[in-house]
């Protein structure tokens, strides 16, 4: 095992017999919501998981390890602790050497997520393209890990603030995939759906699991 790994009991059973496992982000927790909200949050949607026949593996980043599964205790640690740093693959090597307690982003979620062989990561909205790009080049590190690491992201589109257009743009040309769950439109974060049509659609989980699939084989 990555000596960076330190994976939870239950994930790790879970994984040692083929059962499905979810990946989560730990950003909402330290930096999206206030206590004690972030941690009924947190759990609420560990349980969701777990009704849907599903294992949960939050993702943090915990004395210098990639922390697989939250135990409670790591829930309270990281909703209550300050402060909390928010991690970008940018980041990843210094929080491990300093041993800083770290929230993971969608990119730095991808890359726990691959080296534990989780597939599916679950969060509310990437990172994206943000406004007036041309004169701030600010683009989220979320779109290249998208490009880069194999792990299936499932979301609400892109944060409602950033330029929607573009960051499909910017998806395409890393190659990535944007595929509509039973919609022809790009969802923006806190509406179901946009003005923004998609060229892929899905419609039941089974072709999901075949698109999954066939982009593992490639």
């Amino acid at each position: 095992m990555n000596p960076l790994l330190s994976i939870s009991k239950e994930v790790q059973h879970a994984l040692d017999n083929n059962l499905p496992v979810v990946a989560l982000e730990s950003t909402i927790i330290s930096h999206g919501m206030p206590y004690p909200q972030n941690v009924e949050m947190a759990k609420t949607v560990e349980q969701i998981i777990r009704d849907n026949g599903a294992v949960p593996a939050t993702i943090a980043i915990m004395d210098g390890k990639y922390k697989i599964g939250l135990e409670e205790a790591d829930l309270e640690r990281l909703a209550k602790e300050k402060p909390v740093a928010k991690v970008s693959r940018r980041d990843l090597a210094e929080t491990f050497a300093k041993g800083v307690l770290g929230a993971t982003t969608v990119a730095t979620t991808m890359i726990g997520a691959h080296l534990a062989g989780i597939k599916v990561f679950v969060t509310g909205g990437i990172g994206g393209v943000h406004r007036g790009v041309e004169e701030t080049m600010d683009i989220s590190a979320d779109l290249d890990e998208l490009g880069q690491t194999p792990v299936t992201v499932v979301c609400a589109g892109a944060k409602a603030i950033l330029d929607l257009p573009r960051t499909l743009e910017y998806l395409e040309t890393k190659g990535v995939p944007v595929v509509g769950y039973q919609t022809d439109y790009l969802p923006a974060f806190y509406t179901r759906t946009s003005e923004y049509k998609l060229n892929s659609r899905v419609d039941s989980a089974k072709e999901v699991a075949e698109m999954i699939r066939y982009s593992e084989l490639l």
